[in-house]
């Protein structure tokens, strides 16, 4: 009987964060708050650009953004926002927050080990690229491992995962 097999991923579906990116930017032009403060959010190439006035207005506007993002099903681990802080750009204040596809190589080495350590036996698991092959003789334990990276032992991992190629 041949294994069974998927992978796991970290991919971005670019059309709702370019809707999520849209809606913000509509909400903050239309809301009295952001009013003559040169608010504004953009999305150009990999990466998300807020700014405004005020260092708390460009927090303000990463709320509205996040919200928006949760709403079409965006995870915000999607967002590397790690140790940013707005800076002062001129008048403006301006926070680029870029967008992270792909598991990186320490991310993927952390998912192999708590597999390994917490999976079921039997478990195989091996980085290929910017992706993790998940492999076993059993379905049902391919199932443990969805539920466990999914779980509060997956919490940890710093990346918005989905699972492909179930087969």
């Amino acid at each position: 009987m041949a294994d069974s097999t998927f992978d796991v991923v970290s991919r971005i579906d670019r059309q709702e964060v370019d809707n999520a990116v849209n809606q913000a930017a509509k909400e903050v032009s239309q809301r009295y708050d952001f009013r003559g403060v040169d608010a504004s959010v953009e999305l150009s190439g990999d990466a998300i650009t807020l700014e405004a006035n005020s260092s708390e207005r460009v927090t303000a506007i990463l709320d509205v953004l996040e919200s928006k993002l949760i709403r079409r099903g965006v995870s915000l681990k999607a967002l590397d926002l790690e140790g940013r802080e707005p800076k002062a750009s001129g008048k403006l204040y301006r926070l680029v927050a870029p967008l992270r596809e792909g598991i990186a190589q320490e991310t993927a080495k952390k998912i192999t080990k708590l597999i390994r350590d917490e999976g079921p036996k039997g478990v195989r698991a091996q980085i290929q690229g910017d992706e993790v092959r998940v492999s076993s003789k059993s379905r049902d334990d391919l199932q443990t491992v969805i539920a466990l990276l999914t779980g509060k032992e997956g919490a940890s991992i710093d990346a918005a995962l989905q699972f492909v190629n179930y087969r």
